[in-house]
């Protein structure tokens, strides 16, 4: 099976695309290739991040690779954290302290709209290219949930009853943003 390293330490994103696609392609994480650098991700979009950590794999161990940045961008807040989506409570902080400041600054608001997104930057054979997931919902309250990650627990996809946090990963992986970004890179990668 044909090897492609996947521009990730983190264990839920590598789970998430190694159930979508570990019947095409053996996934291999940054761990796996001997990578444990702080990639820096000084870009002010998901694109230019994205592309920052596959260039970064591609220059400095030679491998063929793709990589992501996501986030979520609520309406009501200007559209932050957006990139700053894993730190918006700071640098250390952890899911709960983001998903903490996100309600606080959302409590008087009425519009709850949010988006996530995943932009995925291939790099193959010389080649680049960008594939993007989005998926809209609403922010909640409160916490629903505690499986995923993240936003999952406060993130209610349009349509739905329940957040990523209630969802199984199956469930989860037919609609999110990474799974949308995810298979548009593989129906690029089958032709």
């Amino acid at each position: 099976m044909e090897k492609i390293v996947f521009a990730s330490n983190n264990e839920h994103k590598l789970q998430e695309v190694r159930s979508k696609l570990s019947a095409f392609y053996d996934i291999i994480s940054l761990k796996d290739i001997g990578c444990y650098d702080d990639i820096p991700e000084t870009s002010d979009t998901f694109v230019g991040n994205a592309e920052i950590k596959a260039l970064w794999v591609l220059e400095k161990y030679g491998y063929d690779c793709f990589a992501d940045d996501s986030g979520i961008e609520i309406e009501a807040l200007d559209n932050r954290p957006g990139v700053y989506s894993a730190r918006y409570a700071g640098e250390d902080c952890s899911f709960d302290d983001n998903n903490a400041k996100v309600l606080k600054e959302l409590q008087a608001k009425v519009n709850r709209n949010a988006k996530f997104s995943t932009t995925i930057c291939l790099k193959l054979k010389g080649e680049t290219h960008f594939f993007i997931g989005d998926v809209k919902g609403q922010i909640v309250s409160e916490y629903q949930g505690d499986k995923g990650f993240g936003y999952d627990p406060i993130f209610v996809p349009d349509g739905y009853d329940e957040s990523f946090a209630q969802m199984t990963i199956v469930e989860k992986n037919k609609i999110s943003h990474r799974a949308l970004a995810i298979d548009k890179m593989l129906s690029f990668l089958k032709k």
